[in-house]
């Protein structure tokens, strides 16, 4: 009578919870949130977003904000400040706090457009002149030469001059035309310093298209530095536009802060004692321009860690 043999049980090894994968929507959420700590742990940086903020909401809320309408000249003409009309009348017979909070739309809509399609052209030209090399790049370097060397102002008034009755469409051109060689420069320094990195040199030899090497791979790590030339061209453009429109180029029939300070002039408002005329666009524009300045100094700590010292998180 043989013994009954018995098989050991099997031992069932538990596999380790998976960790639950976070989706690229998820990645890129926790990086913008990081970036927006970064900025905000700036105290020049705070104020700047603090102002720029107040400037997108009383852009937004126009309609609720303002008093009047921008172009309600149902009132006396060059009327001082006082209760119905808090900075005086113009002119005209128009409000001046409700042209100055309309104006803000135009500013806005003109720094953000011709600055984003400014920051495009940039990225674009600087990124591909510094990855690829050939005779593209001494035709590239001539353009970029040509456009710094030429002084930006009055190269914007002949274009602007040209284009008369163009219109907030033709002043975004002029900005985008004079505004991108800059960025375009310095990208281009950034890209050639990236391209002789490891992981630039493993894509290459794994078979990645040139288009993919520069806009997946050196792309992400410049992040900081675009923002950085986003918002100094806005900045630039802002400028820019109430320049022109002071001078007389932009859409008169627009009511924006330029507009507002060429007719102050043209009705001689420092004579007549409507400093107020020229002071609240003027002061609009300056703090308009030193919001996204300041703001610059947060995203710069973006790309530099020292700059980040002594901050809190």
């Amino acid at each position: 009578m043989t013994e009954s043999t018995t098989m050991p049980d099997r031992v069932v090894v538990p596999k380790p919870p998976r960790r639950p994968s976070r989706s690229k929507a998820g990645r890129a959420f926790q990086v913008f949130g990081r970036g927006v700590a970064t900025v905000w742990s700036n105290p020049k940086a705070r104020v700047g977003l603090v102002l720029l903020g107040l400037f997108v909401l009383m852009a937004i809320f126009a309609p609720v904000l303002a008093p009047y309408g921008p172009h309600d000249d149902s009132f006396g003409r060059n009327e001082a400040g006082s209760s119905a009309h808090w900075l005086g009348t113009t002119g005209n017979g128009e409000d001046v706090l409700s042209q100055v909070i309309y104006g803000s739309r135009i500013s806005l809509l003109v720094g953000f457009i011709a600055g984003g399609l400014s920051t495009v052209v940039a990225v674009v030209i600087g990124l591909s002149w510094g990855y690829l090399r050939g005779w593209g790049n001494d035709v590239v370097n001539f353009l970029v030469n040509l456009f710094l060397v030429v002084p930006g102002l009055p190269l914007m008034i002949i274009i602007a001059a040209y284009l008369q009755n163009g219109g907030l469409p033709m002043i975004i051109l002029v900005v985008v035309i004079t505004g991108w060689a800059w960025g375009a420069r310095v990208l281009r320094s950034q890209t050639q310093s990236l391209r002789s990195r490891d992981f630039v040199t493993a894509a290459v030899f794994s078979g990645e298209r040139p288009a993919r090497v520069v806009f997946r791979e050196i792309l992400p790590n410049m992040t900081s530095m675009i923002a950085g030339s986003f918002f100094g061209a806005a900045t630039s453009a802002i400028l820019a536009e109430s320049g022109l429109s002071f001078l007389g180029l932009g859409d008169m029939a627009t009511v924006s802060w330029g507009s507002m300070i060429f007719w102050a002039q043209n009705s001689m408002a420092i004579l007549t004692g409507q400093w107020v005329l020229l002071f609240a666009p003027g002061l609009c524009i300056a703090l308009l321009a030193t919001s996204m300045t300041l703001v610059n100094f947060g995203v710069d700590g973006l790309s530099n860690p020292r700059l980040r010292e002594g901050t809190g998180r």
